[in-house]
């Protein structure tokens, strides 16, 4: 701690983001990085904005990028917000559209972030417990049962469960909220769930937000997204130019674009890594794991008998890591990445040994 920090630094919890060890032949399963590499036509376009270009600052609209998401999702590109990743791009929702005299809601056991971006900005909140599956229960989300809320949002597929509402349920949501925000963060979407970026023509208080960091193989980039009503969107352009009017690079842009407009590369790889979810799985289960329903390019799983603790030590042992929340309710899971069917034979095989 320093004398010269401004009060606020002291109050807040920083986000503790996933390990990234520096360990050769290691098996990573505990960030959620795509097992697949990015499009061969992402390195092709980053490697031709590569030019003398680069001495220039890139488009503070990011209008090519701005068409391609719009392109991709079938809106208009005045719906269509870009950013540093989702991350940054929910730290702007968070200021331009969450912050109200009524609380924030959003689950208890949900993205981690979401908490420290209230203790940055000084956003009231309250938090509502998953039920007793692990499930987003949408009659919370309803005035009748708690009153009237601020502003909500919950990912969906929910992290780090990995269990997703339909798009009846979010519909439910958004129906019975028509004077609040309603964020729906969807970053793990494109693995099995509904993305709710259709209701946005209908709802104009729904924003959905995306990254390019799972599905399309693009964490090292750095580029997010948000779909929501031209109002919505000027709101986040406010606080984005109040804040950095270049976010998205040249770089990044010229592999977003690309990464979006390469749909087979894109179909064929998040088929892969659902294809492998399902092996996965089966494979836990056979071994006496629970595992939580997943629309995720992970699970959440616990065993019967066996300490959540111990076994991802044990496999540590063996240079697998995976994630291990000590928190309360999930203690006992471990959050595991689909990776790709021989790094899953190597997980399961060491949790044979473990188990």
């Amino acid at each position: 701690m320093s004398r010269f920090w401004s009060p606020v630094v002291g109050t807040l919890s920083p986000y503790v983001p996933g390990e990234q060890p520096k360990l050769q032949n290691l098996v990573k399963l505990n960030t959620n990085e795509h097992p697949y590499g990015p499009s061969p036509k992402v390195l092709e376009a980053i490697r031709a904005a590569c030019d003398d270009t680069l001495k220039l600052y890139p488009d503070p609209s990011s209008d090519r990028l701005r068409q391609a998401v719009a392109t991709a999702v079938g809106v208009a590109p005045a719906s269509v917000f870009v950013g540093n990743g989702s991350d940054e791009v929910l730290a702007h929702a968070f200021l331009a559209l969450l912050k109200h005299e009524r609380p924030l809601r959003f689950p208890d056991i949900t993205y981690s972030f979401y908490p420290v971006y209230c203790g940055l900005y000084g956003i009231d909140y309250e938090t509502l417990p998953l039920t007793d599956d692990f499930r987003i229960d949408v009659e919370d989300y309803l005035p009748g049962r708690h009153g009237q809320a601020g502003a909500i949002i919950f990912p969906n597929p929910n992290a780090p469960t990995g269990r997703a509402l339909t798009l009846a349920e979010i519909e439910r949501v958004l129906a019975g909220n028509p004077d609040c925000v309603v964020v729906v963060d969807e970053a793990y979407v494109d693995f099995g769930a509904e993305s709710a970026i259709a209701l946005t023509a209908r709802y104009d208080n729904l924003l959905v937000i995306q990254t390019l960091s799972k599905s399309r193989s693009l964490a090292g980039l750095r580029v997010g997204f948000a779909v929501g009503s031209p109002a919505l969107i000027d709101g986040l352009e406010r606080v984005k130019n109040s804040f950095n009017s270049y976010p998205v690079d040249r770089l990044a842009s010229a592999g977003a674009v690309a990464a979006l407009e390469d749909v087979e590369y894109f179909e064929r790889t998040r088929q892969a890594v659902i294809q492998t979810r399902v092996r996965m799985t089966a494979g836990l289960e056979a071994l006496g794991f629970e595992v939580l329903p997943s629309s995720a390019n992970f699970v959440f799983a616990r065993h019967a008998s066996r300490d959540a603790a111990a076994l991802a030590a044990g496999l540590r042992e063996r240079s697998i890591i995976v994630r291990h929340f000590r928190l309360p309710r999930i203690d006992q899971f471990l959050r595991i990445t689909v990776g790709t069917d021989e790094q899953c034979e190597l997980l399961l095989k060491a949790l044979a040994e473990l188990v």
